[in-house]
């Protein structure tokens, strides 16, 4: 069994998240993050007691910052700053990306900045393990001050309001807490901002597809080169030589993995005499120029989106030293600038095998194979419907990758006149990733037809391991069939990286 994962604040990765969302593996605080907890909880308790003017302990929040609150009515600002901030509507967000919040949000509490009690992280940690999630709107956020609807739905589960999903079905919060030995938290001062209060919605959702651009980049390798391979197509251009000679580290990596695909090609070989043809399309031949400055846009999210893991996002921030800043480290820029350029760039992955999959299917196109890859064309349509699915889902990409990180509406009475539509970024960009995942299915689904074509013949070593992978969840297509299930199940082998290298 694995160990639990210990969380500090300062090391969590992206492989740590992904096991905890989908592995489901648990979660414990570290106990030099409980230390630093409470050190910086007593300096949040010491400051309400002297009765000090400290934003969102005893103030009001945002435009109502400048109102002094009671002492006795403190308990009750931070509960009702958690009820009326539970304003999301729309889809629920999937229990995976959910858990992954719960995770960031655990572990920014862990960082010690926030002044929260250890119980609150902790009690985060217990509901990952017991398999409960809250329902969470994913529509309501602007980025900043973070993601306070989301992060209000997951808040509302933890004083035991609202419902809470279990391994068997759902119920109210409190009942389904005390049902697996938990108990909702009774908030303190700043506790409420403290669980609101940050990028960790966003973050989830951004982060778990960051995962998943990764997985469709080396999918659409193997896709385009059993593409290549059925279209008689030569590996000429992926020569190192030509992109050492350009120099991008990205573009450069995509032709060596694609070379490597291909290794040992007697399909290859067959026409390297006697073949007029000189270049290919740039779809097959400028894989590695559109490929590789994908690959450079995913790492330039994962730097961004790593960092964002183990930030401080809450507002303000206690420090050690017994001071209380207050600032904008909420503020979800960083991340949304991510996920637009994340969208942008998995959005070419799909133009680019979109175009693929029309040459493989257009009969004056697809270099002597049969028209939609049918043997029967004519009394058979064959593919000719998938290209068009892949084409209305890439036109949806395009549109969706127009930034949402540009726009912004002030919100807030205007005290929060900029804001960045981070979660709007992230939600879309996992929309391009879904449609790119069916797209890539198509194209691995026409190329091993195409490759049908191609026997006795083997493609390179590594199409050969994808076909054999495509053949285990789809059968060549010998007639007219319906081909909704076959794209589906290909485009979640896809999701879960069974097409990685």
């Amino acid at each position: 069994m694995t160990a639990p994962l210990l969380i500090d604040g300062s090391s969590l990765t992206v492989a740590d998240v992904l096991e905890v969302a989908e592995g489901r593996r648990t979660v414990r605080l570290a106990p030099e993050a409980r230390t630093r907890m409470l050190a910086t909880r007593a300096i949040v308790e010491g400051l309400a007691a002297r009765g000090e003017a400290v934003y969102g302990v005893t103030t009001g929040f945002g435009k109502l910052s400048d109102i002094a609150i009671a002492p006795d009515q403190l308990a009750q600002l931070q509960v009702n700053l958690v009820r009326s901030h539970a304003a999301g509507v729309g889809p629920r967000l999937p229990e995976r990306e959910v858990r992954a919040m719960l995770l960031l949000r655990a572990n920014v509490l862990a960082k010690g900045f926030s002044g929260a009690r250890p119980v609150l992280a902790e009690l985060l940690c217990a509901m990952l393990g017991a398999g409960l999630h809250p329902e969470i709107p994913e529509q309501g956020s602007v980025g900043a001050s973070g993601d306070l609807a989301p992060l209000a739905h997951l808040a509302l589960a933890l004083i035991g309001e609202g419902d809470l999903r279990h391994p068997k079905g759902s119920g109210p919060a409190a009942e389904v807490l005390r049902a697996h030995g938990l108990a909702p938290v009774a908030l303190g001062p700043k506790e409420g901002l403290a669980l609101i209060n940050g990028t960790q919605a966003h973050t989830a959702v951004g982060t778990l597809a960051l995962v998943a651009a990764r997985r469709c980049w080396e999918a659409a390798h193997l896709a385009g080169a059993a593409s290549l391979e059925a279209l008689l197509g030569t590996p000429t251009a992926f020569d190192a030589r030509i992109h050492a000679a350009r120099g991008q580290r990205g573009q450069m990596e995509s032709a060596a993995l694609m070379l490597e695909l291909l290794a040992d090609s007697e399909i290859r070989e067959s026409h390297r005499v006697g073949d007029p043809r000189v270049q290919d399309a740039y779809a097959l031949r400028c894989m590695p120029q559109v490929h590789g400055p994908v690959l450079e846009a995913i790492r330039f999210a994962e730097g961004l989106l790593s960092g964002e893991l183990n930030a401080a996002t809450d507002n303000p921030l206690v420090f050690d030293d017994g001071t209380m800043l207050s600032g904008g480290n909420f503020h979800g820029q960083a991340a949304a600038m991510a996920l637009d350029v994340l969208a942008i760039a998995m959005t070419n992955l799909a133009v680019m095998s979109e175009r693929r999959i029309d040459r493989l299917v257009h009969p004056d196109l697809n270099e002597g194979l049969p028209p939609f890859l049918t043997p029967t064309a004519g009394v058979s349509s064959g593919f000719m419907m998938a290209q068009v699915t892949a084409a209305a889902i890439t036109s949806e990409c395009k549109i969706l990758a127009h930034p949402a990180s540009v726009d912004t509406i002030p919100t807030d009475g205007s005290k929060e006149d900029v804001v960045p539509m981070a979660m709007g970024a992230a939600t879309k960009l996992r929309r391009v990733l879904h449609n790119l995942q069916h797209v890539l299915a198509i194209e691995l689904m026409c190329a091993a037809q195409g490759l049908e074509f191609r026997r006795p013949l083997r493609a390179g070593v590594g199409v050969e391991r994808a076909f054999a992978t495509v053949r285990e969840l789809v059968p060549a297509l010998e007639e007219d069939r319906v081909l909704g299930p076959d794209i589906e199940r290909l485009a979640a082998a896809v999701a879960s990286g069974r097409f990685s290298v």
